[in-house]
């Protein structure tokens, strides 16, 4: 029988022998097992080593910085279990969570598994339709938010909801205060063993229907399916590892969360009111941070600074999210001799292919299969090919990081039974097994990190009194590697005008989140169909990907910037 802790010492001893730890690497079993009681608890939280060591790392705007050891986070989340079970929260309930990187983030976490209750992490950019959304399809129970959160539940139905409020300065009607559960007990007692496969978290994801899919994963999948994410960052006990993904997202957990404390290892976290390269970059050499994961879009600014003045203790450099181009990887190479290790998953996934440590990089690969994950290619009719969709073996390959299934209305789990799981990702495989992303099967891209849904973004443009068809595709960004574009089809004799954009523009900005927001709109007298009327959307990212102002589909774009009446809001970091 293979353990948790036997699983994590065979890949930290072969953390740079790729092909033992491919070859050799064993899940642990499926049995009872709570990651934040019988891990973090009984051993990170007490272990003579690692129990006085941080384990969370705050450095908020004006330098104030927060640290909390293993042994401190280990009671104060009992506190908070014990708080949470005071108001009738128990095992099974659903827990939307809505902060950003506050400690009451990391309590609450931990809090729950403790307690067996399932958690909807959320972004705090979502719109109240979007909040109604994850209250109705995730049957949450209780919310914790920050107190800038608590306007928007004010015109939400949430009936029977209990509502915590963290930080707040002042009363809130029906919000109880979060800083309540310092005064609980500090001895948590369980109320029965936590099943391999209870549910663990609800991570509502973009794809191609009109509202983003529901995944499911267990008590085993992400954290003990993070030991994979674990290998692929390089982490090793003691480092001071630094994530920079936003809270309500699957890398957030990946990489802040579940394989930094697998290893051992410090979450450090810094937050700006606005995204200041060089102020982390001296931040992150003044704390002395070891291992680096950051999605291209901050590479991209990092390059912009002279990289060879800032003096880091970095042994490890990540990218995930999206490919790198090539000159981003050389200057950092040439300033700091370390080369950006590209690795791959999905939310519905662990880190499932990757570049490890002390492997050679391929430039513009995404890795190879990491331990634990058997991949194959194959085409559209399942074949095994040199470029085709990545394919997970299940049955008795099963890996243990990919989720349960897409939650439906009824509850019922599909997505991820049978003999193999279609990633949707289209890749090519070298002779060497490297893989390099080609794209989508399903037209969803990626912007800054986030993954977007044209389908999703379609059918609000198609809200509009004067929209009459629409397509969303990737257009290219030198910063965010793309953001949405719409080309619309308008209304009868509709006019192209300035006025008709800012009307749709206007519109887009009362109804969905920055972060996934139709940055250029091109108003056009046709779109291109197949035969049987769906628009080709793959015709116009070609489009855009090629600049080819010259065809006759070519219509008036128009681009947010266009328009300072907008007056936009843009949230702290670089997906604004």
């Amino acid at each position: 029988m293979t353990s948790f802790q036997d699983a994590r010492a065979f890949l930290l001893r072969h953390r740079t022998d790729y092909n033992v730890a491919v070859k050799d690497f064993r899940w642990p079993d499926p049995v009872p097992f709570n990651w934040a009681l019988d891990w973090f608890d009984a051993e990170l939280a007490t272990d003579v080593e690692s129990r006085d060591r941080p384990a969370l790392w705050i450095v908020d705007h004006g330098a104030k910085e927060t640290k909390l050891s293993f042994a401190e986070l280990s009671r104060r989340s009992n506190q908070v279990a014990n708080f949470l079970r005071a108001q009738g929260i128990k095992r099974g309930d659903h827990l939307l969570l809505l902060l950003g990187n506050v400690v009451p983030l990391w309590e609450t976490m931990l809090a729950a598994i403790k307690l067996g209750v399932v958690v909807i992490p959320a972004t705090t950019l979502l719109t109240g339709d979007e909040l109604q959304d994850r209250l109705d399809r995730g049957r949450a129970k209780v919310v914790v938010a920050t107190q800038d959160q608590v306007a928007k539940f004010a015109k939400l139905k949430s009936d029977n909801l209990a509502r915590i409020v963290v930080g707040a300065t002042s009363a809130h009607e029906g919000w109880l205060p979060f800083e309540q559960a310092a005064g609980a007990s500090e001895a948590f007692v369980p109320d029965g063993p936590t099943g391999a496969d209870d549910p663990m978290l609800l991570y509502f994801t973009s794809g191609t229907t009109a509202k983003p899919k529901l995944v499911r994963h267990s008590q085993r999948s992400y954290p003990v399916g993070a030991l994979s994410t674990m290998f692929w960052l390089g982490l090793k006990p003691g480092d001071i590892h630094l994530n920079i993904s936003s809270p309500g997202w699957a890398k957030h957990a990946w990489s802040c969360f579940f394989a930094p404390w697998n290893a051992g290892a410090t979450v450090f976290v810094v937050n700006q009111p606005r995204f200041d390269a060089k102020g982390l970059l001296a931040t992150i050499g003044r704390c002395g941070v070891t291992t680096l994961c950051a999605p291209p879009t901050v590479w991209r600014l990092f390059i912009q600074e002279r990289l060879a003045d800032f003096n880091v203790s970095l042994r490890e450099v990540c990218g995930a999210g999206e490919p790198l181009n090539p000159e981003v990887i050389d200057q950092v190479r040439a300033a700091w001799g370390l080369t950006i290790r590209d690795g791959y998953g999905q939310t519905e996934t662990t880190a499932l292919a990757g570049n490890s440590p002390g492997q050679t990089v391929k430039i513009g690969s995404m890795g190879r299969p990491l331990p634990g994950y058997r991949l194959e290619i194959t085409d559209v009719d399942g074949n095994v090919a040199k470029e085709g969709e990545v394919t997970l073996v299940l049955g008795a390959d099963r890996p243990a990081g990919l989720m349960q299934g897409y939650q439906g209305e009824d509850g019922r789990l599909s997505g991820a039974d049978g003999a193999r799981y279609r990633s949707g990702d289209v890749v090519f495989v070298d002779d060497d097994g490297y893989l390099t992303f080609v794209g989508r099967s399903d037209d969803v891209f990626k912007s800054s990190d986030y993954r977007i849904s044209p389908f999703e973004l379609e059918s609000v443009l198609l809200e509009h009194e004067k929209v009459a068809e629409a397509a969303v595709v990737p257009s290219p960004d030198p910063i965010r590697l793309a953001v949405p574009k719409a080309y619309v089809l308008l209304v009868g004799d509709t006019e192209r005008t300035r006025e008709t954009a800012l009307s749709i523009f206007e519109h887009l900005h009362a109804r969905l989140a920055p972060f996934k927001r139709i940055r250029r709109i091109e108003l056009v007298t046709e779109l291109p169909k197949t035969i049987s009327g769906k628009i080709r959307r793959v015709q116009l990212r070609r489009l855009e990907h090629d600049y080819n102002r010259g065809d006759a589909l070519r219509g008036r774009e128009f681009r947010e910037e266009d328009f300072p009446e907008l007056r936009t809001v843009r949230p702290a970091g670089p997906e604004s």
